[in-house]
């Protein structure tokens, strides 16, 4: 998955926390959506790689494989969170108080192509 892509569900899975955090104030509601619950899932079912592993594998050969092939995957994750979060952050510590964090998040979406293939988010 591209990184832009990861990206820009990173901020859907933000959004949608926020959301969820709205209806708790408003409506006291308790537990999670099973929609919210599955968008996390989907996430991570995506980015995630496939491992097949030898019935044969020792306990090293199979922590090599998962090292290999999973730590892209988290290290996109990683790094999505890492620039959602500091792009909050930034228009936090500011001070302004006009922007939203559905603004910043928003912002950041539309941006996200700009961004492929620039700093720690590349991959």
């Amino acid at each position: 998955m591209e990184q832009s892509e990861v990206l820009k569900r990173v901020i859907g899975i933000l959004t949608e926390a926020g959301d969820y955090r709205r209806r708790l104030e408003q409506d006291g509601e308790r537990a999670p959506q099973e929609t919210e619950i599955g968008i996390v899932t989907a996430l991570l079912n995506e980015t995630m790689p496939h491992i097949e592993i030898p019935a044969d594998a020792t306990p090293q050969e199979v922590a090599t494989l998962v090292a290999r092939d999973v730590g892209g995957a988290i290290r996109q994750l990683v790094a999505a969170f890492s620039l959602a979060f500091m792009a909050l952050a930034q228009v936090h510590d500011s001070g302004e108080q006009d922007v939203t964090s559905a603004d910043v998040l928003q912002d950041l979406a539309l941006r996200s192509e700009e961004l492929r293939g620039e700093g720690p988010a590349a991959d």
